[in-house]
């Protein structure tokens, strides 16, 4: 058989003209091929002509009912079949990597959210989502997923930035609390006033707690707070522990027996709870079936707590 010699390079050669080039093989027609592709018999056409082109040799002989390869189709077939292959196995990957199931995702929240709330959510997606690996951040820093330092955020405040894409889940009571331990030492206060005679718990950078107490028109100055601390969780397990009387997310107390809700004509603001994710990171199945159960359930594990 007389050696068949093509003329390409592989710096122009347009490896989607394969596609069109192994249909019409298979089809004996162009026709045949358009019909299997859904494509423009015009446009199978001039694939094939620039295919060869492209390779310098023709591939096709036209016959009155379809077309017949030439030597050189035929010495090209079994490598055209393969690249088609391994296109195929290509798309398959690329659709496998955004229908997965399986994965990691990483979670950011607050060090309260991250400590009370989340846990008993993430234990439930673990169980729903066995293939899907979860890391949970524990920061109050409201900048991790505009650094792609995490997939998903559970916060406390709206987030302003438009790339991100926020749900929100809940307005989350704020109450003032203590231990029943604390109340029998000091007395339970019955009206907001009454806060003067008490040990406080309160922040130490952080002025929130005043800020609101001044709005509701009681002063309670910063030397008012007997114990002082920025750390969340500290806060709260001063609270449990017996040591003042703090102000808390109300969901909180479902995990401190012993710890209730004090003054229910205070006014406090609630927190509104909010479900933040990147648009771009939106796309990936894993990323948004854990972005769909968190809605789902942070919601129901609050009413639980309530």
């Amino acid at each position: 058989m007389r050696a068949i010699h093509f003329r390409m390079t592989t710096s122009n050669f347009d490896w989607a003209l394969v596609r069109s080039f192994v249909a019409v093989l298979d089809a004996g027609s162009l026709m045949g091929a358009a019909r299997k592709l859904g494509a423009r018999q015009p446009t199978l056409s001039r694939h094939v002509a620039e295919l060869e082109a492209q390779l310098g040799a023709p591939l096709f002989e036209r016959t009155g009912r379809g077309v017949t390869p030439t030597a050189a189709g035929l010495a090209i077939a079994e490598a055209a079949r393969r690249m088609e292959a391994g296109a195929e196995q290509l798309s398959r990957t690329l659709a496998g990597q955004r229908d997965a199931t399986t994965g990691t995702v990483r979670i950011t929240s607050s060090q309260v959210a991250s400590t009370w709330l989340l846990p008993q959510v993430l234990a439930q997606l673990r169980e729903a989502e066995p293939g899907i690996q979860i890391e949970l951040v524990a920061s109050n820093q409201l900048s991790n997923l505009l650094r792609r330092e995490a997939d998903i955020a559970v916060r406390m405040v709206r987030p302003a930035q438009s790339s991100l894409v926020a749900r929100k889940l809940a307005d989350l009571p704020i109450v003032a609390a203590a231990h029943a331990s604390y109340l029998e030492r000091a007395g339970t206060p019955r009206l907001p006033q009454d806060l003067l005679q008490h040990t406080l718990i309160g922040y130490d950078r952080d002025d929130t707690i005043e800020r609101g107490f001044a709005r509701l028109g009681l002063a309670l100055p910063r030397e008012r707070f007997a114990l002082r601390t920025d750390d969340q969780v500290a806060y709260g397990r001063l609270l449990a522990a017996g040591a003042g009387i703090g102000f808390v997310a109300a969901y909180n107390l479902h995990h401190w027996p012993g710890v209730q809700a004090l003054l229910p004509m205070l006014q406090i603001p609630p927190l509104p709870c909010w479900l933040a994710v990147h648009r771009e990171i939106r796309s990936s199945k894993v990323v948004r079936r854990v972005y769909d159960f968190l809605a789902v359930a942070i919601p129901q594990a609050l009413r639980e707590m309530d």
